[in-house]
């Protein structure tokens, strides 16, 4: 799933939640999506609690990681991906069903090398 909500079930309109995920099969989510991020104005914390869901459901969570092309330019790429690795590591169980991926949101549809 491209995304899991980091709530339960519940009245929230076009969401869905990790046992909804879980019960229709699914064994993978991403979280902390770059668009999700910039776009819905989810936090570090907000991703937190979506592993920490995912995790407990017993789900694959793949961990979306990745800098703005500002902060590329400001030298900062580091310090902003380990801000959002840190912000998840004490909600990860099972490191073997987690994984990271680096995704440069500079680098999408920008033609920036």
């Amino acid at each position: 799933a491209q995304n899991v909500s980091k709530t339960a079930e519940g009245a929230f309109t076009g969401e869905i939640s990790v046992n909804q995920v879980a019960d229709m099969g699914v064994e993978w989510v991403l979280v902390g999506h770059s668009e999700r991020r910039a776009l819905y104005g989810e936090t570090d914390e907000d991703t937190a609690t979506k592993v920490e869901m995912g995790m407990k459901k017993g789900l694959n969570v793949m961990l979306a990681i990745g800098e703005q092309l500002s902060e590329r330019q400001d030298g900062t790429t580091v310090d902003v991906c380990a801000r959002q690795i840190k912000a998840v590591i004490s909600k990860v169980t099972d490191w073997s069903k987690f994984s990271i991926a680096y995704e440069p949101v500079w680098a999408i549809g920008t033609g920036v090398v």
